[in-house]
């Protein structure tokens, strides 16, 4: 499937200048350039509102303790149609509208929907969150006065000697 993939992202640029000789022949350079701008704004208004639509799904949704996937995906497909449409041409233009129909919305859901593993975590009060408590007493105790020990001239235990010249 990868390979599929990378290979149409190859060839894209090919049939983009197929098509644009043979569409672009039939209809004339003004229409041409006509679609061409009328498709790169229609994109950019897409991905505006169709990003900032799934923003607000995504948000009602993890408000609402469902599951976010259908409207990360639907998000996802919507900003790479968006993106599809400012490319300039007609077989990316296709893809677009393909991808902008509410059944291949769908099957990539379905597909995708194998490959992910979504859970939904809260926090809060509301949440599902489970907290322990110990109960138990304590006692603070304090130190002995170090000025009352005799001195000594013994290394301090706790020091490691780090020589390797130990005779």
């Amino acid at each position: 499937m990868m390979r599929v993939l990378v290979a149409l992202i190859c060839a894209l640029p090919l049939l983009e200048i197929a098509g644009f000789v043979v569409i672009g022949g039939r209809i004339g350079l003004g229409f041409t350039l006509l679609w061409l701008l009328a498709a790169g704004m229609a994109g950019m208004a897409l991905i505006r509102h169709g990003g900032l639509n799934a923003l607000i799904k995504l948000q009602t949704a993890l408000q609402e303790g469902r599951e976010p996937g259908h409207t990360l995906i639907d998000g996802a497909v919507m900003v790479t149609a968006g993106l599809l449409l400012i490319v300039p041409g007609f077989v990316s233009d296709i893809l677009a509208l393909i991808l902008l129909l509410p059944f291949s919305r769908n099957f990539l859901l379905r597909h995708a929907a194998h490959h992910f593993d979504t859970r939904v975590y809260r926090s809060g009060p509301q949440g599902g969150t489970r907290t322990t408590v110990i109960e138990g007493e304590y006692e603070i105790v304090e130190p002995d006065d170090t000025s009352e020990r005799p001195q000594t001239n013994r290394p301090n235990p706790l020091i490691i000697d780090q020589r390797s010249d130990n005779p």
